[in-house]
């Protein structure tokens, strides 16, 4: 039998983030798991990659803080904040190489088999889709980009967080001068999903960022295009604020929020061809430490095969979809009040649908019976009927009262 002094022994506890890192490893599992529709396998490598931007943005960024002040208290697994950083970034150079092999050896040979192919290099499109492209940047890419050059009088520009750009070398023409740098930002706005004509069977894409890098030349035109790789940075998103010391907490999360296009960068990840000129620019510009490199051998920025899954015309390699299932107590157009005076419901989320709880809300803003509302929010989507039936209660004349927390993780200008 261990004795009580056993349990504070640092060799009988994990290190949290490790332990978190373990977790995304098993969802990677999923992805790499031939049993699972191909699909669903796209959708959770898509996982993995959201989850290690959160992780870098808070945990990650956390550590950092902690060494930046010196702090030099160690975890319960017995390691200093320095020493989690060590092992954090050896285990997730190791993941990423993980996810990356399962993207270009397993998930790209597999939709392929599917006639589902992806154009990973412009120069391999065909005459007529080389015009479709270039049409398409002409019409729709071209009018939302803004390229920046940086020269003596051009500084630095702030690249956003988790932001997909194109840096390139350029010349001057006239001059052939020094290498200068140039980036412009891929535009959230448009779907980086682009699919191309096909002649016959089969679907072909291609990914926004390789039709603006074809078409670089058309935003410098006084310049050389020497290279032009892709980039993306996680910078520190990790709030930090001081309730008891705000006098108003909306308008100082307001505050931290915009700062979060600040923060220190604290992760680059760069195509793994990228000239080693231009990669030594970002280095230095950004800030960035060698072992926060991540040269990767593919699409930068994972998550965006959630928009592969969303694509029409594969329904059958993608799980039967869940329909959540009626509460037999509270039957579609049922008075809800009705129904509770005669006895408590459970209602079992996801597995059962969540609309009664939104009709609930409906109808207690339309019962001249009901005269007030207080209930709980803790993350809210953008569109949330929830919202807009407290809204009608209250044009309504109804006291609605609503505790929400501000703070819900990345939901915090939702909320």
């Amino acid at each position: 039998m261990l004795e009580k002094a056993d349990f504070l022994k640092s060799e009988h506890y994990r290190n949290r983030e490790l332990s978190w890192l373990s977790f995304n490893e098993r969802v990677l599992n999923e992805a790499r798991d031939k049993s699972i529709p191909l699909f669903e396998r796209l959708k959770f490598l898509s996982i993995t990659a959201s989850n290690l931007d959160e992780f870098f943005m808070i945990r990650v960024a956390s550590l950092k803080d902690m060494v930046h002040a010196k702090y030099t208290k160690k975890d319960i697994a017995g390691l200093t904040a320095s020493e989690q950083l060590d092992v954090i970034l050896t285990a997730t150079h190791e993941l990423v190489n993980l996810q990356y092999s399962t993207y270009n050896r397993s998930l790209i040979p597999a939709l392929k088999q599917q006639g589902m192919k992806v154009v990973t290099e412009h120069e391999k499109l065909s005459k007529e889709q080389k015009a479709f492209v270039d049409r398409y940047f002409e019409e729709d890419i071209y009018p939302v980009l803004t390229p920046m050059a940086v020269d003596s009088s051009r500084p630095f520009p702030l690249i956003r967080n988790k932001t997909l750009n194109i840096a390139a070398l350029v010349r001057k023409k006239e001059s052939g001068g020094e290498l200068e740098f140039a980036t412009v930002q891929v535009p959230g706005v448009l779907s980086r999903i682009v699919e191309l004509p096909v002649a016959g069977e089969g679907r072909k894409l291609i990914l926004l960022e390789e039709i603006i890098e074809r078409n670089m030349h058309k935003l410098f035109l006084n310049y050389d295009i020497v290279c032009a790789y892709p980039f993306r940075i996680m910078r520190n998103a990790d709030l930090t604020i001081e309730e008891d010391e705000a006098a108003d907490l909306l308008k100082e999360i307001e505050k931290q929020l915009k700062k979060r296009q600040w923060g220190e960068a604290i992760r680059l990840e760069v195509a793994a061809r990228c000239d080693k000129r231009l990669l030594k620019i970002l280095e230095d510009e950004l800030g960035i430490e060698e072992q926060n490199i991540y040269p990767i051998e593919g699409p930068l920025d994972l998550t965006v095969l959630m928009k592969v899954y969303g694509l029409e015309g594969f329904e059958h390699l993608k799980a039967a979809k869940y329909t959540p299932q009626q509460v037999p107590q509270l039957p579609p157009g049922c008075a809800i009040f009705d129904e509770v005076r005669r006895g408590d419901i459970l209602l079992h989320h996801p597995y059962q649908t969540f609309e009664p709880v939104v009709n609930f809300i409906r109808q207690a803003a339309r019962d001249p019976e009901v005269l007030a509302i207080k209930q709980t929010l803790y993350r809210v989507s953008g569109n949330s009927p929830i919202i807009a039936a407290l809204a009608q209660a209250a044009e309504n004349g109804k006291q609605v009262t609503v505790l929400v927390e501000l703070k819900a993780r990345f939901d915090e200008e939702n909320n």
